[in-house]
């Protein structure tokens, strides 16, 4: 539905990573005080919060698309370099290519339909070996301005080669160890695959899988007690009104870029879903 990283917010335990690194540093340099640890406690719920009020943004302590944009960890310039990194979100393999020839490719996990891969020219910005728990051995984020996404291991070696991630990549953790060792800061790493692209949900539109999708989240949330059949008729409409009241959004029936974001950051955490 659309293009995210899991969103950082307070959880118990709390939710850590090189993603919490990033969001942390970037604080820091804007002048909010943020301990540089991996770990997204209070004192950096609270800087998160104070940047989000002061920037115009809702104050909630969540890191979602529109808050990784605000902080600015974006793009840089390509630096060019004997590697490259090639990964296709169909056939979800990644291909290592030196001075031009494919030198060795391995399977790969990527986003889930609701969740993609995002798909473009983007360079490694970070490396950082060894985060562990769900970033497994070794961690490579990427420009990708929206959202904290990487090449990463994993500590669930059976979700490689599915499409199941919030938009990372994952690795087997041998895998992603050969290429972190390979490949320099500055690498171009080129995401290929099926474009998803974000329609208009709302009163009388096609039949899709992402109306579908959106049911079952409101499902989850207990606002619709209908079947995830694509359907976006009354029932549909009536739940999507309710879930708007409740996050102080337009209440309009429609299922926008807003409406969108927020749906899946309150899926994500009725789920407890902290997963990169």
């Amino acid at each position: 539905m659309i293009l995210s990283s899991r969103f950082l917010r307070l959880t118990s335990p709390y939710m850590r990573g090189p993603d919490v690194i990033a969001v942390q540093r970037r604080l820091t340099v804007l002048g909010y005080a943020a301990e540089w640890d991996g770990i997204y406690g209070p004192a950096t719920a609270r800087a998160v919060t104070a940047f989000q009020r002061s920037t115009g943004l809702r104050p909630d302590g969540v890191v979602g698309s529109a808050t990784w944009t605000a902080l600015g960890i974006g793009p840089v310039e390509w630096g060019g370099g004997r590697f490259r990194i090639a990964i296709d979100t169909e056939r979800r393999v990644l291909s290592l290519y030196q001075e031009g020839r494919m030198v060795r490719s391995y399977p790969v996990a990527v986003g889930k339909p609701s969740t993609p891969t995002p798909v473009g020219d983007w360079v490694i910005v970070e490396k950082i070996p060894n985060p562990g728990g769900p970033f497994g051995a070794a961690w490579m984020r990427i420009s990708v301005p929206n959202g904290g996404y990487g090449i990463h291991g994993t500590d669930n070696p059976a979700s490689v080669g599915r499409a199941v991630s919030h938009g990372c990549v994952r690795m087997h953790n041998e895998d992603v160890n050969q290429v972190y060792n390979t490949v320099p800061l500055g690498t171009l790493v080129t995401i290929t695959g099926k474009v998803i692209t974000t329609r208009l949900l709302h009163m009388g539109v096609t039949p899709g899988d992402d109306v579908a999708e959106a049911q079952r989240m409101l499902q989850v949330l207990g606002m619709y007690r209908g079947d995830a059949d694509g359907v976006f008729g009354p029932l549909t409409d009536a739940a999507v009104r309710a879930f708007q009241q409740t996050a102080n959004l337009t209440v309009d029936g429609v299922i926008g870029p807003q409406t969108a974001v927020a749906l899946q950051s309150r899926y994500d955490i009725a789920l407890g879903d902290v997963q990169p």
